[in-house]
């Protein structure tokens, strides 16, 4: 940049380093989502393909930071995981939430067009999303806000299960449902949807109750991600970045919260 007399206006610039050696988690959030998804008539309780924009947006947003060893979704929101050692951006967060807010909404506009040919979107009501980074001190942290959002998850899909079979299938208006809800714990709702529906809700898809994970699945190559406390010169982190590029991504409906899913991947937090 050349230098002139008005370059003094820099000095108003501001950043925010995430702390060093610390996992960073960044949730995007859709804004709006609410509104948006009447606009576009999404199917209640839940819209298979409204969630495959959202997964496919999230698979290729992880695809293209090899950094993001995990992400986690449900409804309008994802999560993402990078590796501890991680120097993306020199982590300045203003860097890493304008980057994940902006590339999951071209990655979602890019979607619906083809998950939804017929339901083209209109300039008046466009799909945004916005972002937090969030630095956790410990592995046993990191773990427990995985589970939150999955436990979060399930309350909020065993709600809308029953809300909108009461509406659509029972016929009462949205606050005759939210009257009947209020006050009912999970067993009371379970029972609700079997008695007066016949729907077991065990039986309902897994994405709808657990939400959806996403593994960078280094599996046995362990050595491709080194320990926290290594530090790589900056070509050893483009070639890291080039082998984690090609590593497979899963997909996994799956429990969360019980330790073996951690056992099992212990690359995720290392």
């Amino acid at each position: 940049m050349a230098n002139s007399r008005f370059e003094y206006v820099r000095t108003f610039e501001r950043e925010n380093i995430l702390l060093p050696q610390t996992h960073i988690i960044i949730r995007i959030d859709g804004r709006g989502f609410h509104k948006f998804s009447s606009a576009y008539e999404f199917q209640k309780p839940n819209d298979p393909n409204a969630l495959k924009v959202m997964n496919l947006s999230a698979q290729a947003l992880m695809k293209s930071i090899p950094e993001v060893m995990m992400a986690y979704g449900d409804s309008d929101e994802y999560s993402f995981l990078l590796r501890k050692n991680c120097d993306l951006f020199e982590r300045r967060e203003f860097k890493l939430i304008t980057a994940f807010s902006s590339g999951f909404s071209a990655y979602y506009q890019y979607y619906w067009n083809i998950v939804f040919p017929n339901k083209p979107l209109s300039v008046e009501r466009l799909p945004t999303f916005d972002a937090r980074a969030v630095v956790y001190p410990s592995d046993s942290i990191v773990k427990d806000y995985f589970r939150w959002r999955q436990v979060d998850c399930h309350i909020n899909n065993l709600y809308n299960t029953s809300f909108w079979n009461l509406v659509i299938k029972g016929h009462l208006s949205p606050q005759e449902a939210e009257n009947k809800l209020m006050g009912t714990v999970s067993s009371d709702k379970n029972e609700l949807l079997f008695k007066e529906f016949g729907i077991n809700y065990n039986d309902e898809p897994e994405m709808y109750k657990k939400g959806t994970v996403f593994i960078r699945d280094v599996g046995d190559t362990l050595d491709l991600v080194p320990n926290s406390d290594v530090n790589l010169s900056k070509r050893q982190v483009e070639r890291l970045r080039g082998k984690l590029r090609k590593v497979t991504i899963n997909e996994l409906h799956c429990d969360i919260i019980k330790e073996e899913f951690w056992n099992k991947r212990a690359w995720l937090l290392k």
